[in-house]
C-alpha cells in the first residue's frame, strides 16, 4: 500500500507534459527474462477491499501507470496493420529528447519506452563508436592548417641550420665577409 501511495506522490510531482505522455502511453517495465527484449507489464492486485476514496484513487492510478501498452512505441515508426504503410513516430527526435531530459530530471526515465535518445542508448553508442571526432582514433591524425602540418619539418630544418651555424660563420669570415660567397642561407 505504501508503494502505491509513493507512486501517486510521484505522479503528482511530474511535469504536465510527462503526465500527459504517461496517460497516453502507460509505462511498462522491461522484462529481464524475455529473450526478445519485449516489455512485460506489471500487474497489481489488491487483497484487501478498501472503502476510503484515497485508496480507490491509488488503485486507479496504479492501473493507469502499470497497464500494458496496446499501442506501438510512439518513438518509433510503425507499419499500419491494414494498409501496410509506414507511419512516422508520434514524437519527433527533438520532442523525444525533451521528454527524456524531463524524465531523467524527475527520476522516471526507465518508465519511458525505448528511444535512441535515452541515456542507456547514448552510453552504448559512446562505448561502440567513441567520440567520433576525426583524429582521435588509433593511428589517426587531425588534418590541421598547412602551417600546423609543416611545423615539425620546419623546426627540424631550423635546428639543423642552427647546428651548422658556427661552421658557416667561420667560412664567412675566411672569405672576407661576403666576397665570393655563393650559398646564402634561405
Amino acid at each position: 500500500m505504501t508503494a502505491q501511495i509513493d507512486y501517486v506522490r510521484l505522479a503528482q510531482t511530474l511535469p504536465p507534459r510527462l503526465l500527459r505522455f504517461f496517460a497516453r502511453y502507460p509505462p511498462t517495465v522491461r522484462s529481464t527474462t524475455s529473450q526478445q527484449g519485449a516489455p512485460a507489464a506489471i500487474e497489481t492486485s489488491s487483497t484487501t477491499p478498501s472503502d476510503s476514496p484515497d485508496a480507490n484513487q491509488v488503485e486507479s492510478t496504479m492501473k493507469v501507470l502499470l497497464a500494458p501498452s496496446e499501442s506501438p512505441n510512439p518513438f518509433k515508426p510503425h507499419k499500419h496493420p491494414e494498409t501496410g504503410r509506414w507511419h512516422d513516430p508520434v514524437y519527433s527526435l527533438r520532442r523525444q529528447a525533451d521528454l527524456v531530459k524531463m524524465a531523467k530530471a524527475n527520476g522516471v526515465e526507465e518508465l519511458l519506452p525505448y528511444t535512441i535518445k535515452g541515456s542507456d542508448e547514448a552510453r552504448k553508442r559512446r562505448e561502440d563508436h567513441g567520440l567520433r571526432i576525426k583524429g582521435t582514433g588509433v593511428g589517426q591524425r587531425v588534418k590541421g592548417k598547412a602551417w600546423e602540418r609543416t611545423m615539425k619539418s620546419r623546426l627540424a630544418q631550423r635546428k639543423q641550420a642552427m647546428l651548422g651555424m658556427p661552421a658557416m660563420v667561420q667560412q664567412w669570415k675566411q672569405l672576407g665577409h661576403g666576397r665570393g660567397w655563393k650559398k646564402f642561407p634561405r
